[in-house]
């Protein structure tokens, strides 16, 4: 088997599904849909042949070092899973029939594990970018004029990112003298302690939708395909967490950041009306508790960050795909159009139920023994307050996607829609994150021998079950509670005002203040190139008019005075001339 394995030793698993991906742009339908199932089992081989943790694909040019396959313990966690879903992504996309979306999903897909497997900052950047504008096409394709706009802000958005990480990495280049991330296996590399650090950090936090600095994700994701809401939640986001952990590992800030991620998106959630907008505030929550384990910095915190964000792809993805599936058959995401689904969609009822369950960190499902370590790195590194606010947004995430999504739509008032279930690729991709789900929460010892670190943890105690059961059980009565006595908000359509009407508003302003600036200063420029051109127009007239000073008759002597002056430079010139 390794002798098969050889020629492919040392290949960075992105190119195969970047190199398929230009291929779907050329390609019939059903060559296409055969690239973006063999794409990622490719890369997965490329991947199984890389002979040990190292540093491959080294090269240069133009003086430039570019380290294109950086394969350590830390990007393995992240390069597998974007594979795994990549997978799932292509099967629950068979149905479609959109060149450019298929090619889109490949290229997005490879953009991503370059970006992951990238050893140097140019790199970095340039797969930075390529995620950028090749996801942007999965919200353009939904050809609506919110869709467009919707990508248009988002693609500002991304790109902005990427440049203020090229700015960044020009200061670190002249700091360090060097465009490498450290070394192989560092965590921390760059630190807040200097003007690259800083710069580097922000881009790193646009990408991660850091507070105030989130709404692209709101806006964007729920106006994408339902194929592509699904491909947009895996890889953008998680990107960041990777590069976070190893820009910036142990930064005590990020613990609170990462709480004040995981709770302001629980408020908005519980009264949005779209359950893709729901999804999309609840995927802010969930990068919340990676940020603060990567914050934390101690080996149970990335070990927390990095299981937590392989399970969260796999069911948010799973989430993202049960409410695609409602899109596909109903034609809507509101909540306040659904219900009684289950009784024509049992299966991706089942489904979505699973998913609700594996955020919620049920005992059984993959976000129990993930989000175990996270919080269990909180508190042993003395962070209570923060400790406390991810306990309450734990609670909050019941409320919002594991109670509200599954019964909004599924379950609660009968809307009267009957559609059929969602296609068989929708439903075997959705079975296979399902098992994903059930399988990492009972086997959670392979997800353990995937961390960077190794793990003496046990999830499993008595303390551990009890206590999270008690708080699902005080979540889940209190949803039941504000239900039963209408207090719980009422579902329909109204306008949540987040922190972009500060954008909105500042710009707008912004952009009034420097149009009535730029009417004012054309106006002072008109007046005084008026005033210019006067001026000049009198002197020409005052020498040239018939009364002008060029008109005058001059005295003898002065005329007499100019020609020995002229005869004098004549003689000069003649004399000094070469013959």
């Amino acid at each position: 088997m390794s002798e098969l394995l050889t020629p492919f030793a040392g290949l960075s698993p992105a190119w195969p599904v970047l190199i398929a991906g230009l291929l779907t742009l050329l390609a019939p339908h059903g060559v296409r849909k055969a690239l973006m199932l063999a794409a990622p089992v490719a890369a997965g081989i490329v991947m199984l042949a890389t002979p040990a943790i190292g540093t491959y694909g080294v090269f240069e040019v133009a003086g430039f070092t570019f380290e294109t396959y950086r394969y350590d313990s830390l990007s393995r966690v992240w390069g597998l899973v974007f594979i795994l879903v990549s997978l799932l992504n292509a099967i629950y996309a068979l149905h479609e029939n959109n060149r450019v979306t298929d090619a889109a999903a490949l290229i997005y897909t490879g953009a991503g594990l370059g970006a992951v497997f990238a050893g140097d900052l140019l790199t970095l950047f340039f797969f930075w970018e390529v995620t950028a504008i090749s996801s942007v096409f999965m919200i353009f394709a939904a050809g609506t004029q919110a869709a467009y706009r919707a990508g248009l802000r988002y693609l500002a958005i991304q790109v902005l990112s990427g440049v203020i990480l090229l700015a960044g990495a020009i200061l670190w280049a002249r700091q360090t003298g060097s465009w490498q991330m450290g070394g192989l296996g560092d965590v921390g590399v760059f630190g807040l302690d200097t003007t690259a650090g800083k710069v580097i950090f922000l881009a790193f936090g646009i990408k991660a939708a850091f507070p105030f600095l989130h709404n692209w994700l709101q806006d964007a994701y729920p106006k994408a395909t339902a194929t592509g809401a699904v491909v947009l939640s895996a890889f953008t986001t998680k990107l960041a967490i990777y590069a976070l952990a190893r820009g910036y590992a142990g930064e005590d800030i990020l613990v609170w950041i990462g709480a004040i991620m995981t709770a302001f998106p629980v408020f908005y959630a519980v009264i949005e009306n779209d359950l893709r907008r729901v999804l999309a505030y609840s995927l802010n929550n969930q990068l919340g508790f990676m940020v603060a384990g990567i914050g934390v910095g101690t080996e149970l915190g990335l070990n927390g960050a990095a299981a937590h964000a392989f399970v969260h792809i796999i069911y948010k993805a799973l989430l993202f795909m049960s409410m695609g599936a409602v899109l596909h058959r109903v034609g809507t995401c509101k909540a306040s159009e659904l219900g009684g689904l289950y009784k024509s969609m049992p299966f991706t009822t089942v489904f979505c139920l699973v998913g609700a369950a594996a955020i919620s960190a049920f005992p059984l499902f993959s976000g129990f023994v993930a989000k175990a370590l996270t919080i269990s790195a909180v508190l042993k590194a003395d962070y209570g307050i923060p400790f406390i606010i991810l306990v309450f947004a734990s609670a909050g995430v019941l409320e919002h996607s594991g109670i509200k999504i599954p019964f909004f739509t599924f379950f609660a008032h009968d809307s009267g829609k009957r559609p059929r279930e969602a296609p068989l690729n929708m439903l075997v991709a959705m079975g296979l994150a399902s098992f994903l789900c059930i399988y990492l929460g009972v086997n959670y010892g392979v997800l353990y021998n995937l961390l960077p670190y190794d793990v003496a943890y046990e999830p499993y105690t008595f303390d551990h079950v009890v206590g999270q059961m008690q708080l699902l059980i005080a979540a889940l009565f209190a949803f039941t509670f504000l239900v039963k006595f209408k207090l719980y908000p009422q579902e329909r359509d109204i306008t949540i005002l987040d922190f972009d009407w500060v954008y909105r508003k500042v710009g707008d302003g912004a952009v009034r203040w420097g149009a009535a600036m730029t009417i004012k200063l054309i106006g002072h420029v008109e007046r005084g190139l008026g005033a210019l051109i006067g001026g000049i127009g009198g002197r020409l007239h005052h020498l040239f008019s018939p009364g002008g000073a060029l008109a005058r008759e001059f005295p003898s002597g002065l005329m007499a005075l100019w020609t020995a002056i002229i005869l004098a430079l004549v003689l000069v010139v003649a004399y000094f001339s070469p013959l």
